[in-house]
C-alpha cells in the first residue's frame, strides 16, 4: 500500500510539472498586446479597469507599484519609437473647456447655444437655444471620444497620442486666468498641471494662447504673465524657444491683441518703458494675432515679437487670406518678427451660427488642408500653427471625427477614416521638417 501511495505521489508530481511546463510554452506563443497597434491608439491601457485595479491592490506594495510603473513606461517608450519624433515648429491650438455630467457634474460647452445674428430681422429666420446633450451637441462633426471632458485623464491621454500620431510638437492651450473664462464655459487653468505631465510622457510641449479676458490690460497681463511663468515655467513640458539672441524664453500667443491699444502693449513690450518685461526673468515671446493689414504697423508700434493668423476660412481677414502670407512673411524679415501662418482642415460653424454660411469651407477630404499647408509653406514660415486639434464649434477640428446617425445631422470624414487629418498633418510635418533644414543650408 506505501509503495502504491508513493508511485501516485510521483505520478501526480509528473503530472503537475507537464501542466506547468505547457502553461508555459502556450504563454511564451502569446505576443504582448500592445497599446499601439494602430496608428492612433484609443487608449493608453487596453483593460484600463484592470488596471486601476492594480494600482489600487499595489497601495500597500511600493516595490510592485514601482516595478508596475516601470514596466508600463518601457512599454510607452517602445510605441513611441514607432512614430516619428515631434515637429517643435508646428503647432496646434488646443481647448480644455469641454466637460460632461461624470467629471463636470454637468455639460459645459458641449450645450453651447445658437448665436442669434446682429441683425434682428435676420436672427428671426434662424433657430436659436441651447443644444442638448450627448447626441445633441454643438458642432456640424462628432467627436470619436463622444462628448467627452477635458478633465478626463484618460481623453487627455488619448489626444496626445493623436498629436503624437501627428509629429505635432506643441500644443498651444487656450488660457484664462484662474477663476476666468469664456461665456460659455468654466474656469481652465487647474487642467493645465496634468496637461503639462501627460504631454511630457510624449515628449510634447505645451505654450499658451492667452484670451482676451475680461478687462484685460497691460498690469494684469504682466501679472499673469508672471503667474505661468512662476507656475508652470519649469516643467519640462513648458515650451520655451531659442532667440536670434541666444536667449531661451518662452512663447505667448495672444488671441484678439488687437483689442488692447499699442500704446498699452508698448507700456509692457519696449524696452524703453519703464515698467517694461523686458530683459527681466518673465521676458517672453509675445505673438500678436493679425486681422487686417493696418494692424501691422500695430504690432511694431506695440513692441510684439512676432505675428499669427488664427483662422482657418481662406479669405476671412487679410491676414488669414493665403495669397497675403508671402508679404507678411517679407514684413516680417523686414522688422525681425517672427511669421506663424495658421492653417486648418476647413471651417464650418453653423451648429453655434447657423446664419453663417459665407464663411464655411468645404474640406474637399483633405485637399483644403493640404492646399493650406502648402501655401504655409512656400512662405517659409518660421513656425506654422494648426487651426485646430480640438475647436469643434468651428468644424476647424483634426481630433478624430466619427460617423453618427440621430436626430441631428452630422458631417463626418468618409470615404476617409477617421485618423485621415492626423495622417496628413503627419505627412506634412515631415515635409516642414526637411525643408526648414533646407532654408538652414
Amino acid at each position: 500500500m506505501a509503495r502504491f501511495r508513493r508511485k501516485s505521489c510521483i505520478t501526480l508530481v509528473v503530472l503537475v510539472l507537464l501542466v506547468l511546463i505547457v502553461t508555459a510554452v502556450l504563454k511564451a506563443l502569446i505576443p504582448d498586446d500592445s497599446p499601439f497597434s494602430s496608428p492612433v491608439g484609443v487608449e493608453l491601457f487596453p483593460d484600463r479597469k484592470s488596471h486601476n485595479q492594480a494600482q489600487k491592490e499595489n497601495t500597500n506594495k511600493p516595490d510592485q507599484s514601482k516595478m508596475s510603473d516601470s514596466a508600463q513606461s518601457n512599454k510607452l517608450e517602445a510605441a513611441l519609437r514607432k512614430f516619428p519624433p515631434p515637429n517643435y515648429y508646428l503647432h496646434a491650438f488646443y481647448y480644455s473647456w469641454y466637460g460632461n455630467p461624470k467629471f463636470d457634474g454637468k455639460y459645459i460647452h458641449w450645450d453651447h447655444p445658437q448665436l442669434p445674428h446682429w441683425d434682428l430681422k435676420v436672427a428671426q429666420g434662424y433657430p436659436q437655444g441651447r443644444h442638448i446633450p450627448p447626441d445633441d451637441i454643438g458642432t456640424n462633426f462628432y467627436p470619436s471620444l463622444g462628448a467627452y471632458s477635458s478633465r478626463d485623464p484618460s481623453i487627455i491621454e488619448s489626444h496626445m497620442q493623436q498629436l503624437r500620431t501627428a509629429a505635432i510638437g506643441v500644443l498651444a492651450v487656450s488660457w484664462y486666468p484662474p477663476h476666468m473664462n469664456d461665456d460659455n464655459g468654466g474656469p481652465m487653468d487647474d487642467i493645465v498641471p496634468l496637461l503639462l505631465e501627460v504631454a511630457h510622457k510624449y515628449y510634447i510641449k505645451v505654450a499658451f494662447h492667452i484670451e482676451p479676458y475680461k478687462d484685460r490690460d497691460e498690469v494684469n497681463m504682466l501679472t499673469n504673465v508672471k503667474y505661468i511663468i512662476e507656475k508652470y515655467g519649469e516643467h519640462p513640458a513648458f515650451f520655451k524657444y531659442r532667440t536670434n539672441t541666444g536667449k531661451l524664453l518662452p512663447l505667448f500667443y495672444v488671441y484678439d491683441s488687437y483689442l488692447m491699444n499699442s500704446e498699452q502693449w508698448a507700456k509692457l513690450l519696449k524696452h524703453t518703458e519703464s515698467n517694461s518685461i523686458r530683459d527681466t526673468r518673465y521676458d517672453a515671446i509675445f505673438i500678436a494675432l493679425l486681422v487686417e493689414e493696418k494692424h501691422k504697423r500695430d504690432i511694431l508700434t506695440a513692441g510684439f515679437d512676432g505675428i499669427y493668423t488664427y483662422f482657418a476660412t481662406n479669405g476671412f481677414s487679410y491676414g488669414s487670406t493665403q495669397r497675403n502670407w508671402d508679404s507678411l512673411k517679407a514684413f516680417c524679415e523686414d522688422n525681425n518678427l517672427i511669421f506663424i501662418p495658421s492653417v486648418g482642415p476647413g471651417y464650418i460653424d453653423t451648429s453655434i451660427r447657423p446664419w453663417n454660411f459665407q464663411n464655411t469651407r468645404n474640406r474637399i477630404n483633405g485637399k483644403y488642408y493640404e492646399t493650406s499647408l502648402s501655401a504655409a509653406l512656400q512662405a517659409r514660415p518660421d513656425f506654422i500653427s494648426i487651426t485646430s486639434f480640438n475647436e469643434w464649434h468651428e468644424g476647424s477640428q483634426i481630433e478624430m471625427a466619427i460617423p453618427k446617425t440621430g436626430q441631428t445631422v452630422y458631417l463626418d470624414y468618409l470615404p476617409n477614416k477617421p485618423a485621415i487629418y492626423l495622417e496628413i498633418t503627419r505627412k506634412w510635418a515631415a515635409i516642414f521638417g526637411g525643408e526648414r533644414r533646407k532654408w538652414q543650408d
